[in-house]
């Protein structure tokens, strides 16, 4: 049997040979690149990146000052990269981004990169990181990202508007958008009317449906198992992988390219899911193992404390996971506290999501220091908290209207 080292040699070879390339023309020094999980300064001879494994990638960057030690807002997109295709970008000093070339600068620069001409030039692709990057990536692909990335590609909180005529529940929300704020009123006239973000499904709150008592209301929005149903039939067309894919899409924009609309998605999928007590242990199972999975290499990844090593840079690209992530406020926190108890003491569990729980919730103590008890609620709901369960109370008219449990 080979030896690992031996494999990866291999592997490595393979890549040099049949490996995708990005080309990334004329970027500034000190400028930060990433792609996917890892982030450079740019040198004076960088011209982009070679050996890239085929599938999605993700490539996040935000321009400098020529001290290299003042940032612009990150600029991010995604790229589908197949057996020694070239990807060519060509840097826009007027608006200090990435811009397409036209297809006769594209086939020149790739028949040049195939004639070696750049090679020395070019980073090597990190792939012993490339196995973390499937971990985050496994349910994209390239009908999902074309389907919710922006027109043109490019994701940039200059777009966005995800938390703007929205009332912040959360202080992370109150956070994120004194973030938003302060970044939009330093954008030129001219960006700020630009053209939207991304076309994530709509997620709804809770389950609305006449012709049902209020009791049955009422359960249906305790347990979102219903509602989660009808958003995979209806948005997704019964398909599961769609809805992890959007999820991990969202990671992937908020926790990469530091996008608040990212952020808001991520969050509303995982408030549904975590929300759910019939569907984990009796009809999707299957689909939560592989949600709980999905969470578990998210936040693994994205609150790794030694993540960044190496050449890896970290200077501004870790804008929102800050301290207040560890605190009992935050809605991950809620959420776990209820769900774990439910498949944890369980009579009878699927053994995959049973194990990845335990996963999850070990990862949650030992990094976050949270403790979950035996389940029973430590905290108290604040009024208009959109965690508190949704209830149904009936008048005396027999009417009913909605309110939240006390």
């Amino acid at each position: 049997m080979a030896s690992r080292p031996q494999k990866d040699q291999e592997t490595a070879l393979d890549m040099v040979k049949k490996g995708g390339t990005l080309l990334l023309l004329d970027v500034p020094q000190f400028t930060l690149v990433g792609i996917d999980t890892q982030v450079y300064s740019v040198g004076p001879n960088f011209k982009g990146i070679k050996m890239l494994p085929p599938g999605p990638h993700f490539v996040y960057y935000c321009s400098s000052n020529k001290d290299g030690n003042e940032f612009s807002p990150t600029l991010s997109f995604f790229i589908i990269t197949y057996p020694s295709e070239v990807v060519v970008r060509k840097w826009y000093p007027q608006e200090e981004r990435f811009v397409n070339v036209t297809e006769d600068e594209e086939e020149w620069f790739s028949e040049a990169v195939r004639r070696m001409e750049f090679d020395l030039q070019l980073g090597p692709y990190p792939l012993d990181h490339y196995a973390e990057w499937k971990q985050l990536s496994n349910y994209l692909s390239e009908s999902i990202i074309s389907r919710i990335e922006p027109i043109g590609g490019g994701i940039t909180i200059s777009q966005e508007s995800a938390l703007f005529g929205r009332e912040p529940k959360t202080e992370m929300e109150k956070r994120l958008l004194e973030q938003l704020k302060s970044i939009k009123s330093s954008q030129p006239a001219a960006e700020k009317n630009e053209k939207r973000g991304c076309y994530y499904t709509t997620i709804p709150k809770n389950f609305k449906q006449s012709n049902i008592t209020g009791e049955e209301l009422t359960a249906l929005n305790l347990d979102k198992s219903k509602l989660l149903d009808n958003v995979l039939m209806g948005s997704f067309g019964g398909e599961e992988g769609l809805i992890l894919g959007e999820l991990q899409f969202a990671f992937i924009a908020f926790m990469m390219g530091q996008s608040l609309e990212g952020f808001v998605q991520w969050k509303d999928l995982v408030c549904l899911f975590f929300s759910c007590t019939e569907a984990p242990l009796l009809t999707r199972s299957q689909l939560f193992t592989k949600f709980i999975r999905a969470v578990f290499f998210q936040l693994k990844h994205g609150f790794h404390q030694d993540h960044a090593k190496g050449n890896n840079v970290d200077k501004g690209t870790s804008l929102f996971l800050d301290d207040h992530w560890f605190s009992k406020d935050v809605f991950l926190y809620r959420l776990c506290k209820e769900f774990f108890p439910l498949v944890l003491d369980a009579e009878v569990v699927d053994g995959d999501l049973l194990l990845w729980t335990r996963k999850l919730k070990q990862l949650l103590e030992t990094t976050f220091g949270w403790s979950f008890g035996d389940g029973s609620m430590d905290f108290n709901f604040e009024e208009d908290d959109e965690f508190a369960p949704v209830v149904v109370c009936l008048n005396e008219a027999g009417g009913t209207h909605d309110g939240q449990a006390t």
